[in-house]
């Protein structure tokens, strides 16, 4: 989000919408540092917003392409907010955990409505919730809500993500917060840094209590992305608002182990981006891909990786990248769902 976060994209099982039954999805293949393609999953189902235009954009790959994609509805979009400030940016996209693995799906994203603000005012009294919308076929969502997560010292909400924590059986969702001191709660001065906090949730409804998930050197971090690498390890993509730079790190000892950068010029992708939103190829066994944002040009460009706990990523070949899209996520889908949602938004 320029001046604008586990964009997650979680491998879980993922079923067919309706009959013929889909072969479910092998979880157990993602519990080693490279991933084995599934060959249940045929296409990939994007959630954008474009330019400043602050609603939810729906792509569907071109076949099972990772990184060709084309607009559906007509390039119109899919969701419009009416709550809050009726503009919705950095949706993302999330799978079902637990119970709801199969059978649910919610996406989530800022309340921020740049044509109605400043970038000024929207960090000092920004919106303090996020956006949920939830589905139980990726075709109809409903039950629109805008939940606070902050208290009144905070100065926004930016991009929220989450994930499916296993082990605690609920879902970690997190974002980008500012705060401002108590004696001053007209936020007139000088805020915070920057500082990504995290709370826990079962239904998207009621959350935990806020704590701080990563609050270090660099300060200034803002649109958290994590992906899964299997057997409690993960890959973390965060931009340095500071540097304007999309860096990586990883942990192979949880959600909330040790996170290391890898060794070199690797830790850092490129420059001049944000919104990272990384998803595993679904044919090639060990490849990610990794959308970023370059917000003053064209918007997403892709990048792909065999090495991602070595950091090691590359520009996408490709000559059928949309332009505009901006930061979203992609969700690996099977034959079924693609089939739908294509009937659904023609």
């Amino acid at each position: 989000m320029h001046f604008s976060t586990f964009t997650f994209l979680s491998l879980l099982s993922i079923t067919a919408l309706s009959a013929p039954a889909q072969p479910s999805f092998d979880f157990s293949a993602y519990t080693s540092l490279t991933p084995r393609a599934d060959p249940s999953l045929t296409g990939y189902l994007g959630v954008f917003f474009l330019g400043d235009k602050p609603s939810v954009y729906f792509y569907i790959s071109n076949g099972n392409d990772a990184i060709s994609l084309k607009a559906l509805n007509k390039g119109q979009p899919v969701i419009n907010p009416t709550k809050g400030t009726q503009g919705v940016r950095d949706p993302s996209i999330i799978t079902g955990g637990g119970d709801e693995a199969g059978k649910k799906w919610y996406i989530i994203g800022t309340d921020l409505n740049i044509g109605k603000t400043t970038w000024d005012a929207a960090q000092r009294k920004g919106s303090r919730g996020i956006f949920v919308w939830e589905s139980t076929d990726l075709l109809n969502w409903t039950g629109e809500r805008l939940v606070n997560v902050e208290d009144a010292t905070a100065g926004m909400v930016w991009a929220p993500d989450a994930i499916w924590d296993s082990e605690k059986s609920q879902y970690l969702v997190h974002w980008a917060s500012k705060f401002y001191p108590t004696s001053d709660p007209n936020h007139t001065g000088s805020p915070s840094a920057i500082r990504i906090r995290y709370a826990y949730t079962k239904d998207f409804k009621t959350f935990s209590s806020p704590q701080d998930y990563i609050n270090k050197s660099p300060t200034n971090i803002i649109d958290l992305n994590i992906l899964p690498l299997g057997d409690k390890s993960y890959a973390r993509f965060l931009k340095d608002e500071t540097a304007k730079t999309v860096f990586t790190e990883v942990s192979t000892t949880g959600l909330f182990g040790t996170w290391t950068r890898p060794a070199g010029a690797n830790a850092v992708i490129t420059s001049g981006v944000e919104g990272p939103a990384a998803y595993w190829d679904n044919q090639v066994a060990g490849k990610a891909h990794l959308l970023l944002d370059f917000y003053g040009s064209d918007g997403y460009r892709p990048y792909e990786s065999t090495d991602v706990k070595g950091g090691k990523w590359s520009a996408s070949a490709t000559g059928a990248w949309p332009k505009n899209l901006r930061h979203g996520s992609v969700l690996p889908v099977n034959a079924s769902q693609v089939s739908a949602v294509s009937a659904k938004w023609s």
